[in-house]
């Protein structure tokens, strides 16, 4: 009976196996020329083989193939006026990829990079880490290529009144609510709402969250993606024994995500002795001065090299790779995606690094995902500890819904739930299909299997 059932067993996972390689392959063919969109579906299915060996219902409703492609993708022209009056055009993303669990829900990112397997891979992503928020928020992603660096407040706003003039015909608090992103925070936001309210004639307060406290804003929202991070990790660390408390981190980026990793890190005990930009890093043996980041990034708006001037302490590097050769305990990389590859994931195992926290998304390539794997490395995916931005988000969208605001204090107590809840369900779905531990496996999955009967039940749309 033993054997008989192993034979089952075996055949079921060749089955599975065989449909998994099959969907990425017409993936692949589809997708040709977007390596940052095959790298997150690649991740993905190759986790979901136990799934569909258990349940074969989701291959009989191709799950994969419907899921991995878009519902809609919009691409449009951005023109706009520079302060020397000439006119420049960028090009404006939004795809809308999944609406089954709710409205369509990620952020929009301003920067040189933007192409559509970007967004694409974002917007994948989103899928997968909104259904692990327990909100009821489907995947989506925007943005544009264009650059705010540099640029003025003048040409900023123009810039974004323009984006919005095309995308409000596509987004609504029922339809598709973005929030911020790389290049976009409460400037843009506020810029990108007061263009959406005056043409469609009505104050939709939850068409976009992100806002500021005086127009439907949330406390603990500019906080979120790095507090959440850091409170994932947190429960990581507990299984083992183990706390931020008198650990050495280094935090990759110095934007939102990665101040507020700082901040909570050091509430939790930790020294920060690293961070950086896109230029380059900076290393302070004696601990980042946190208001020292704080003032240059968020109010003068300048480069991270300009911490070493008061902080005689600290070095400047030009470039970012080399920030994962210092020592410590906890890495956060929180800047950008593939930013820690294979030789990058060797150094910070063989200087003892003991948890991996991705505030970025999709910040590790899958060759260096799998050193951490192998050396027995903490190791938290994005879609699980980056999700605290987007379930504030959705905490946001709530009171908007009810008129109402909550306390700092309330909503970082949601919060902490629910990363609590996301390692809690990761673990019992990588513990249920066979791979104990395994968080990059159990969110992938746990994430997935919300999504998927919610296609089934809703039939084919």
């Amino acid at each position: 009976m033993t054997t008989q059932l192993q034979e089952i067993t075996e055949d079921l996972t060749l089955q599975a196996e065989q449909y998994v390689s099959k969907v990425y392959e017409s993936v692949q063919k589809r997708n040709p020329h977007e390596p940052e969109f095959l790298q997150a579906v690649k991740e993905i299915f190759d986790s979901l083989v136990p799934v569909f060996a258990k349940h074969p219902k989701y291959i009989q409703h191709n799950i994969l193939e419907r899921i991995s492609e878009p519902e809609r993708i919009i691409s449009f022209r951005v023109p706009w006026v520079d302060d020397q009056g000439n006119i420049q055009v960028n090009r404006g993303y939004r795809v809308q990829f999944n609406s089954n669990i709710g409205p369509y829900k990620g952020g929009i990112r301003f920067h040189p990079s933007v192409n559509a397997s970007i967004i694409k891979f974002l917007g994948f992503e989103q899928i997968f880490k909104n259904s692990l928020t327990g909100q009821p928020i489907g995947g989506g992603k925007g943005g544009s290529d264009f650059d705010p660096k540099g640029k003025s407040d003048g040409e900023i706003m123009r810039f974004t009144q323009s984006f919005m003039t095309e995308l409000c015909k596509y987004i609504g608090p029922d339809t598709d609510v973005p929030a911020g992103d790389i290049g976009v925070g409460a400037r843009e936001i506020g810029y990108m709402f007061g263009q959406y309210k005056r043409i469609r004639g009505s104050f939709d307060a939850g068409v976009l969250t992100g806002k500021g406290l005086g127009y439907g804003g949330s406390l603990t929202r500019t906080e979120a993606t790095g507090y959440g991070a850091v409170y994932f990790v947190e429960e990581m660390l507990k299984e083992k024994g183990l706390s931020f408390n008198k650990s050495t981190v280094v935090v990759s980026g110095s934007g939102n995500v990665s101040i507020y990793a700082i901040e909570k890190a050091y509430q939790l005990g930790a020294t920060v002795v690293a961070c950086s930009d896109s230029n380059g890093y900076i290393y302070d043996p004696n601990g980042i001065n946190l208001e020292t980041v704080k003032r240059i990034k968020e109010v003068e708006r300048k480069r991270i090299s300009e911490y070493v001037k008061e902080h005689p302490s600290a070095q400047y590097t030009e470039g970012c790779e080399k920030i994962w050769s210092i020592p410590c305990d906890i890495a956060l990389p929180c800047a950008t995606q593939n930013e820690i590859d294979h030789l990058s994931a060797q150094m910070l195992v063989e200087n003892g690094v003991k948890a991996i926290g991705e505030g970025a998304n999709m910040p590790s390539t899958l060759e260096a995902i799998e050193v951490f794997l192998n050396n027995d490395v903490l190791f938290g995916p994005a879609k699980a500890a980056n999700a605290g931005g987007v379930a504030v988000s959705a905490l946001e969208m709530s009171q908007n819904s009810m008129r109402l605001s909550w306390t700092f204090e309330e909503v970082d107590e949601k919060l902490h739930k629910i990363m609590e809840d996301i390692y809690r369900n990761s673990m019992q779905a990588a513990e249920e299909y066979g791979h104990p531990g395994n968080l990059l496996v159990g969110a992938n999955i746990a994430g997935f299997i919300k999504v998927a009967d919610a296609m089934i039940v809703q039939g084919l749309i």
